[in-house]
């Protein structure tokens, strides 16, 4: 590993849009330690990461693990630059076939990962002064759909966490990036057949990941498209008149 080398945590990385990415940040020169709860599907992915990938078996809801992951990867790979929280379950039960104790096992691990990912590696780079975190989101709980709840219930709730990470810490550590990424409908066990292919979301995910300008702190990305932030009707009304129109980024694969 060279000293230009950086190093990346992708949660759920044993299958579909994880797997993708952390292939495609290995592509481009980054060792990724790939979290998955499967070491056979975390084999997978190793088979075709070659040196670059490392795979820990790591239960993203179980937070005592997850903060020893963290200690372990400082210690044999050195401190996480980047970290992208993907790892999700989407059980498609009717909220009258899920129990109390299953729907919140969901948030535990769509959630809860998130914020225990999130918070161990806050550790090293509030050391460091500067890091980068990537939670790929979903629109999910704007309009639920049957069979939804857990997932639509934890997805909203991550997007909530996301925002308020970046009111904790973009003033006084803004070298910490954070952003949120919504990749759309892929083909995937969780998506669709005639879905996006992961692969290609993956490219929008790496280049988000590897840019760490400070502008991006707080920052929404769909797809390869920034979301804008809402303006009032009196606000759009004066840009137009002072002839200012935003223009949303575009990410390049």
């Amino acid at each position: 590993m060279t000293n230009q080398q950086k190093i990346a945590v992708v949660t759920g990385a044993g299958s579909g849009l994880g797997r993708a990415l952390t292939l495609e940040l290995v592509q481009r020169n980054v060792k990724v330690i790939g979290f998955g709860r499967r070491q056979d599907t975390l084999q997978g992915t190793a088979q075709k990461g070659g040196e670059g990938f490392v795979p820990m078996v790591v239960d993203v809801s179980d937070y005592n693990a997850v903060n020893a992951a963290f200690d372990q990867i400082e210690i044999s790979q050195g401190p996480v630059d980047i970290l992208i929280n993907n790892a999700a379950v989407y059980p498609q039960l009717d909220i009258l076939e899920e129990t109390a104790q299953s729907l919140m096992q969901t948030v535990n691990i769509n959630l809860g990962g998130t914020i225990a990912c999130s918070r161990a590696a806050l550790t090293a780079m509030v050391k460091r002064g500067h890091g980068r975190i990537i939670d790929v989101a979903s629109f999910a709980d704007i309009a639920p759909i049957p069979t939804s709840a857990a997932y639509s219930i934890s997805k909203g709730a991550q997007r909530i966490f996301s925002r308020a990470l970046h009111a904790d810490l973009a003033d006084r550590f803004p070298n910490i990036v954070l952003s949120t990424w919504l990749p759309g409908m892929l083909a995937t066990d969780m998506g669709l057949v005639n879905g996006l292919d992961p692969k290609t979301a993956a490219k929008w995910g790496a280049s988000l990941a590897l840019l760490t300008d400070r502008s991006l702190n707080g920052v929404v990305f769909e797809r390869d498209t920034e979301m804008l932030p809402h303006q009032s009707f009196k606000r759009r009304m004066v840009n137009r008149l002072l002839g200012k129109r935003a223009k949303p980024r575009r990410l390049t694969p």
